[in-house]
């Protein structure tokens, strides 16, 4: 029997008519929500001044918690769950997503997975990374999962959908772990762990190139399923991309957890998929090495070498160049002609060798545990001999904490430190974010975005808050 995926028009952001499409989607699906129901949105990141084509947005989020309401007799319990990217407390992005007064009003219970109890859950195929992974306890209990992401392209992955909406069901300390080359490989893994059972995916303002900082794409689509391969699937072929140039849905389809042929699924609806691909005609992408991405760049430059995991020498698509790249958006997000005002700098990136001709005014930073270089920088030899240890002889269990506090006032610390070097090595795997914002502030001498009034307090207020209930479910959870 086929996978069935919906494609609904819809072209504003009318909670009730979202809610009317969604429950028209889940009778002709055949589902309908039971027990403790969880919705778990993109809130990877929100803010509508600064990031407003980031996340799910409120108003989707409302209109399927209405459906949800309406069509669920036999729901226990109605829940919102998620954990936000690059360590930025969860309850922060919820507020200004706008999210908190859609919860107050329909009485629905959050969860912010960064403060909750992870529980381990075994893994069991043969192609599994590991053979465990943690997840948030309420996402381990509950019956039904419904997966509500935003329609985006992703500079890492090509596209982010319902399979990649998964990395936001892990704490920081668990998300980054196979981070790095491994990422497509962990977010197939996560699909084992809590398939979901009902998925909508929020295609009405498509998100472009970035996925932090997105260029808005009215798309004015629903996009419905139980699947999440079949959804992405379709999803691919409404942006005109080759399902198998996504490596987590190739795996995820080879492991049997769904189709990737369009001939095994059953597209219907009310927007026909040709209809919808003329008017995706333009659809832009930024899947691109950062070595020819910052090629026109005034102030950035970068070598990139080769990197030591075998299934991907050539490029670590998840981990620290995808990275520098999303911090270099969102400053051009704060500062747009940020290029004119910043220092010369020059990234570093996996094996490199032979010499990094720079110019007289330029500064270098090495990135990641598996740099290595050697040459001469201002008349003197610099080694950088790196320290990779392959992740996978790391054990779930045994993850380092990934404190957003830490690691801002780490990296701060190690730039003061280093302050009138010509170059510095920002060690991790990965460098994440928010450490590439401290790097390239401090070396190139622009204003550090961690500090941005518009956000620091209110961050920093929601961080305490997060520890407190932290520890409070430790104790007690």
């Amino acid at each position: 029997m086929k996978h069935k995926v919906l494609i609904m028009k819809c072209d504003d952001y009318d909670p009730r008519r979202i809610a009317d499409i969604v429950k028209e989607g889940m009778e002709e699906l055949g589902v309908a929500p039971k027990g403790k129901t969880m919705l778990k949105p993109n809130c990877v990141l929100a803010h509508k001044e600064l990031f407003p084509h980031a996340f799910t947005r409120e108003e989707f989020l409302e209109g399927v918690l209405m459906a949800m309401k309406e069509k669920g007799d036999a729901i226990q319990e109605l829940s919102v769950g998620e954990r936000s990217g690059i360590t930025i407390p969860t309850r922060y992005c919820f507020k200004k997503a706008g999210y908190l007064e859609v919860l107050k009003r329909h009485r629905v219970k959050p969860y912010y997975f960064d403060e909750v109890k992870q529980v381990p859950v075994a893994l069991t195929r043969k192609e599994n990374l590991r053979d465990l992974i943690y997840v948030p306890k309420p996402v381990a209990e509950c019956d039904f999962l419904v997966n509500i992401p935003k329609f985006k392209a992703h500079p890492w992955t090509r596209l982010t959908l319902s399979l990649k909406n998964y990395i936001g069901i892990q704490d920081d300390r668990h998300r980054l772990l196979d981070h790095n080359a491994y990422l497509e490989h962990k977010i197939a893994d996560l699909q084992d762990a809590k398939p979901s059972s009902f998925i909508a995916v929020d295609g009405i303002i498509a998100g472009q190139k970035m996925m932090l900082t997105p260029t808005p794409f009215p798309m004015g689509a629903i996009v419905m399923g139980t699947n999440a391969c079949a959804v992405d699937t379709v999803c691919c072929h409404m942006v005109r991309t080759n399902p198998a140039d996504v490596a987590h849905l190739r795996y995820a389809a080879e492991r049997g957890l769904g189709p990737m042929d369009l001939g095994d699924i059953d597209v219907a609806g009310d927007f026909p998929l040709d209809a919808v691909r003329e008017k995706t005609v333009g659809f832009e992408f930024c899947f691109e090495r950062i070595d020819d991405y910052f090629r026109e760049s005034r102030g950035i430059e970068c070598n990139v070498g080769t990197f030591p995991e075998k299934h991907s020498p050539d490029y670590c698509w998840g981990g620290c160049p995808g990275a520098l790249q999303e911090a270099m958006h969102i400053y051009k997000q704060f500062i747009p002609d940020i290029d004119q005002h910043m220092g010369r700098l020059r990234f570093v990136m996996g094996q490199v060798e032979g010499p990094l001709n720079l110019a007289d005014d330029e500064r270098v930073v090495f990135v990641g545990d598996c740099c290595k270089w050697k040459g001469n920088i201002n008349g003197n030899t610099v080694t950088i001999s790196g320290d990779y240890q392959d992740p996978l002889t790391l054990h779930a269990r045994k993850t380092k904490g990934n404190d957003m506090i830490l690691k801002i006032l780490g990296s701060v610390l190690h730039c003061l430190a280093n302050r009138s070097s010509r170059h510095i090595h920002a060690k991790g795997c990965p460098v994440s974010v928010g450490q590439h914002v401290n790097y390239i502030s401090a070396f190139a001498r622009v204003p550090n975005l961690n500090f941005d009034r518009r956000q620091v307090v209110g961050v920093n207020i929601a961080y305490w808050q997060m520890r407190f209930n932290r520890l409070l479910s430790r104790l007690f959870g």
